[in-house]
């Protein structure tokens, strides 16, 4: 999954799916291959097509350019291409749920508030992560 995107300042970004590392992630690159943000997320063992948002960070030098805006979409809409359950453990996913929910759902996509064995499950997966 890669997709051509343009940012606030017309620039072509590219946002790709990266599993390489051991935290699975949705990433932000400039044109010239520059990584400039990820939104990093767990899918937890047995939990049947979930997938938890929690932390998504944008280097200070692209900051203003939309570029987490692109992120949180494009991580949306394949989670909803993908049959997956988002859980919004990062702000940045939690607070576009809760403005855009309605229509997230509307276009198929399901989410629920995350639980306290979500938080375990993302302490687990990042220990010892880079």
């Amino acid at each position: 999954m890669t997709g051509q995107q343009t940012d606030r300042t017309g620039a072509p970004v590219r946002i790709a799916l990266d599993e390489t590392d051991a935290i699975s992630a949705y990433t932000v690159s400039l044109d010239d291959g520059t990584l400039a943000g990820r939104a990093a997320f767990v899918d937890p063992p047995g939990a049947g097509g979930e997938r938890i948002f929690y932390h998504t960070e944008i280097a200070e030098e692209f900051g203003g350019r939309g570029l987490a805006g692109l992120l949180v979409r494009e991580a949306l809409a394949d989670s909803i291409r993908k049959d997956l359950t988002v859980v919004p453990v990062c702000p940045l996913f939690r607070n576009h749920l809760d403005k855009h929910g309605e229509d997230y759902t509307a276009e198929g996509g399901r989410f629920r508030r995350p639980r306290p064995a979500d938080l375990a499950t993302v302490q687990q997966a990042t220990k010892g992560a880079a």
